[in-house]
């Protein structure tokens, strides 16, 4: 499967996707969000697949959504064709894990895409912002509801109405990047994790992605029996054998997903 927008390789039950539009700084538009949305169909259906990686360039993961395409349309135009939803559920419904690793600029749209991954790895030249208040509007890609998820109110409120970038260092404190690296570590760091990933029981990383999204939309005690009778259900698979065998016997354990 080629692609015009993005650069695709699988190895090692890793799927790498790097957003490739440098002439636009990987500006996400209908034609690059429509091809991520293959590539996320394909790696649901291939059990191969165990794990991704997002990612961009040196300079920027995404520079924000494509402002050129956007610019000229009207409100009739962008409700009737329900503008970044279908892209946005695909990834929001994906059910296998999905690393964001980002250099340089993540803004707007690009920030956005990065928060919806699982969790982001960020180089040091990393910098996130919201800056579409410059332009007359607001994030239309989940951004005021997961910003202020991550970082608190005054953080996600001050960059929503000011525009100001939140650095590596920042966004690290603030719990919005899991970690920061060197930049030129970036790709091989965000690898390593996921095959980490891809090298767990696929069915208990489907239930631990799950469960902690689930902590996002529930209440405590409704998550935490949510999670328990999980975790019960985890002891009917050949998988819980084979991890609590191995970790006794001091050897790998061997996971066959089933």
């Amino acid at each position: 499967m080629s692609f015009k927008t993005l650069i695709v390789e699988t190895s090692d039950g890793v799927t790498l996707v790097r957003l490739n539009r440098p002439e636009a700084l990987n500006a996400l538009n209908s034609e690059l969000l429509a091809e991520l949305g293959q590539v996320l169909d394909a790696a649901t259906i291939d059990a191969a697949v165990r794990c991704l990686v997002i990612t961009g360039s040196e300079k920027a993961f995404a520079a924000g959504a494509d402002i050129k395409e956007m610019s000229d349309k009207s409100y009739a135009e962008m409700f009737a064709a329900d503008y970044f939803t279908a892209a946005a559920r695909k990834l929001e419904q994906f059910r296998k894990p999905v690393i964001a690793a980002v250099s340089g600029f993540a803004l707007g749209g690009g920030c956005e895409l990065a928060m919806m991954c699982d969790f982001i790895i960020a180089s040091e030249t990393a910098k996130f912002g919201q800056p579409e208040i410059n332009l007359g509007v607001m994030p239309g890609l989940g951004g005021t509801q997961r910003l202020t998820r991550f970082v608190g109110k005054s953080k996600a409120m001050e960059m929503a109405l000011t525009g100001r970038m939140m650095d590596a260092a920042e966004a690290e404190r603030s719990g919005l990047v899991s970690r920061v690296v060197p930049t030129d570590k970036l790709i091989d760091e965000a690898l390593a994790a996921a095959r980490k990933i891809a090298g767990q029981s696929p069915l208990a990383v489907l239930m631990n992605k799950e469960l902690v999204q689930t902590a996002y939309e529930t209440t405590l005690t409704a998550g935490v029996a949510i999670e328990r009778r999980l975790f019960h259900s985890l002891f009917a698979f050949e998988d819980q054998k084979e991890g609590m065998a191995a970790f006794v016997e001091k050897r790998k354990p061997d996971f066959k997903g089933r």
